[in-house]
């Protein structure tokens, strides 16, 4: 079927991603920082499947290990068909307490890593069978949320990056973005906070990572007209508020 390389494909919506693109008969390039362990369970549970799979360790706040992992895909794979940027940092943060570091930190991984592997990938993506790259956004992106500023920021350059892309890189390559809801709350949310935002999702209930999963599949697989838009996944979240 094709190639495809994800970003944070450990756990979460991208291990689901990585699923739904294996059982969709793409092989895959998967990347993770801190969780390699579920990793490289899941490259054991998807070559069962036939499927090749390659496994490639950076922290993408540093832009020199970008740069290096952008080189070590391409020379796994030289024709990338889907590259889905998964990878985010997400952390609540008082507007008057974030540092600068804090701030780069977020910035670099959840924006300037899909900027940059992006523009690395491009020889890989012109070889590909109609190319396409997905960023997964946030509903943080258009409707800022109150301790989360930097983060806000950085998931709304995404989504500008995502429009600007599918301009520029057209028609060769088609860019869009998924933009979930509640699909995998974090954590550090407690009942109550999950409650909470609950109350304000239309459809009343939380989404799961195969429903981000199954968008991406469609995106790659059946809409080959279909670039420069953002896609909510959201159960109606971003129409309520």
């Amino acid at each position: 079927m094709g190639t495809a390389f994800i970003t944070g494909a450990g756990i979460r919506v991208g291990s689901a991603v990585a699923r739904a693109l294996a059982h969709a008969g793409y092989d895959l390039a998967l990347h993770a920082n801190r969780s390699i362990v579920p990793l490289e369970a899941l490259a054991e549970e998807l070559r069962a499947l036939g499927r090749r799979v390659t496994l490639h360790a950076a922290d993408l706040g540093q832009p020199d290990a970008v740069e290096l992992l952008a080189a070590r895909v391409r020379e796994a794979w030289p024709a990338l068909d889907v590259v889905v940027h998964n990878a985010a940092l997400y952390e609540r943060v008082d507007f008057a307490a974030i540092t600068r570091a804090q701030y780069h930190t977020m910035l670099a991984v959840n924006l300037d890593a899909p900027f940059f592997l992006t523009q690395a990938l491009l020889p890989a993506l012109h070889a590909g069978k109609d190319p396409l790259v997905v960023h997964i956004t946030d509903i943080g992106g258009e409707r800022p949320v109150s301790h989360y500023a930097h983060y806000s920021v950085s998931k709304a350059g995404l989504l500008m990056l995502t429009r600007a892309l599918a301009v520029e890189l057209a028609p060769r390559v088609r860019v869009n973005a998924v933009s979930p809801g509640v699909a995998a709350f974090p954590e550090s949310f407690d009942e109550a906070a999950r409650e909470e935002v609950l109350r304000r999702v239309p459809m009343g209930r939380s989404g799961t990572v195969e429903d981000i999963a199954r968008t991406v599949v469609f995106l790659a697989r059946e809409a080959p007209y279909i670039t420069g838009q953002v896609i909510a996944v959201d159960g109606g979240r971003s129409v309520q508020l």
